[in-house]
């Protein structure tokens, strides 16, 4: 049955639309981020076609690389692609052999902790960075590369496997809705450490992954930073860290009343108190920033109010290059 034709009741069903896609993860919205990934990949699309002009090796990492075989080691050969368990088992010193893979695998990391689920400005952050997922899913099929996605936190434990092409994408947009979904019935307020989601992402990002993870920062934990090394030790690792205006600025003087666990609570704002509620929220996700900064992990700050298809122009590029070994 089609909708009547009165533009107040179309006005009115958009606009609930829209409400509930600034708190849900609405599956027709990251569908929609297809267009504005257009704008992302062009720009990617010419620095990747000038990094693999030449005959020469790149200064940029390769998309991966599969395990070919094993040969005698050759003068100039790389000492880090030795076989050492063929060179004790024959005596002789042997190589390593790669070819490289024609797809790179792009990994998103969704993190769905209780404080993901928060915003007072356009979206919750954990739609924003559903969002932002999307539009890094699109740009990355339209460069050849494949996409799969993992999410954590708030009872989610899913995983999709890298593929490529819209149907790639199409399953990982899918499992971002069910996953939000997951997240927003989900009653236990305990954060999934970090570093539990990255020893899963481990296993399942490939040699020459590009790993994006897209987080607040809060459910970091000292023990994040040792896998966060070695993922960006085997591939390159970006992070997308999600803010919203009230973490950054305390709200103007005054006595605000929330509802905390069914029971009303009040707060107070203005003088000394309003510098102590910044420095909390910073405090949270300084620890994440500081690991990313100490392994040279690139990071860049989404607020819940930023237009996506200007804000992750930089990131365009990111999708198509890589940093240089060493």
């Amino acid at each position: 049955m089609s909708l009547p034709g009165n533009p107040a009741v179309a006005t009115a069903a958009h606009q609930r639309g829209a409400a509930r896609g600034g708190v849900e993860v609405v599956l027709d919205d990251l569908i929609a981020q297809r267009i504005a990934a257009r704008s992302l990949v062009l720009a990617a699309s010419r620095k990747v076609a000038a990094a693999q002009a030449g005959i020469k090796t790149s200064r940029f990492r390769g998309r991966g690389v599969d395990y070919v075989e094993s040969r005698s080691y050759q003068p100039g050969d790389d000492i880090r692609s030795m076989d050492w368990r063929v060179t004790a088992r024959t005596g002789r010193p042997h190589t390593k052999v790669f070819q490289e893979e024609r797809e790179r695998s792009v990994l998103l990391l969704l993190d769905h902790s209780p404080s993901m689920h928060f915003g007072t400005r356009v979206c919750f952050k954990s739609v924003q960075a559903a969002r932002a997922a999307a539009l890094i899913a699109w740009s990355a099929i339209r460069g050849g590369d494949r996409v799969g996605a993992l999410g954590f936190g708030s009872g989610v434990t899913g995983e999709v496997r890298p593929a490529g092409g819209p149907r790639g994408v199409l399953h990982c947009l899918r499992a971002l809705s069910d996953w939000d979904t997951l997240a927003r019935v989900d009653r236990s307020d305990s954060a999934t450490p970090l570093s539990a989601a990255l020893e899963r992402a481990r296993r399942l990002a490939r040699p020459g992954s590009l790993v994006i993870l897209l987080s607040d920062g809060f459910c970091a934990d000292a023990a994040a930073e040792a896998p966060l090394a070695r993922l960006a030790a085997h591939g390159d690792v970006r992070l997308l860290t999600l803010t919203d205006a009230l973490e950054l600025a305390a709200p103007p003087r005054g006595r605000y009343a929330i509802e905390v666990a069914g029971a009303r609570r009040w707060l107070e704002f203005g003088g000394s108190a309003d510098a102590q509620w910044v420095a909390g929220f910073r405090a949270r996700r300084q620890l994440l920033l500081d690991q990313c900064k100490r392994l040279g992990i690139a990071s860049l700050a989404l607020d819940t109010r930023d237009d996506l298809s200007r804000r992750l122009a930089a990131l365009g590029l990111a999708l198509a290059t890589r940093r240089s070994p060493g």
